[in-house]
């Protein structure tokens, strides 16, 4: 049985304790999921340019965002 993070997106692995809107998704972030959907419907790579984009967006300093970026292969839902 996998185990799962409770306190982390299971999409880009963000702390919930960090999210800073409001979630409609007990293991996504506000990011990750609206509308009862997926914000990012494609491939991971692609994931990993938006994960990238918006972290500089908000201030996310470069090599921090390319080290979460890099994390976020290992959240559950881009595991195969």
């Amino acid at each position: 049985m996998k185990k799962q993070c409770k306190d982390a997106c299971q999409s880009c692995l963000m702390p919930f304790s960090k999210d800073p809107g409001v979630r409609e998704s007990d293991i996504y972030c506000s990011y990750c999921f609206k509308n009862d959907a997926f914000t990012y419907e494609g491939d991971l790579e692609g994931f990993k340019k938006f994960v990238y984009a918006g972290m500089r967006k908000v201030g996310v300093p470069k090599l921090k965002a390319h080290f979460y970026t890099w994390m976020v292969r290992f959240a559950p839902r881009w595991k195969k």
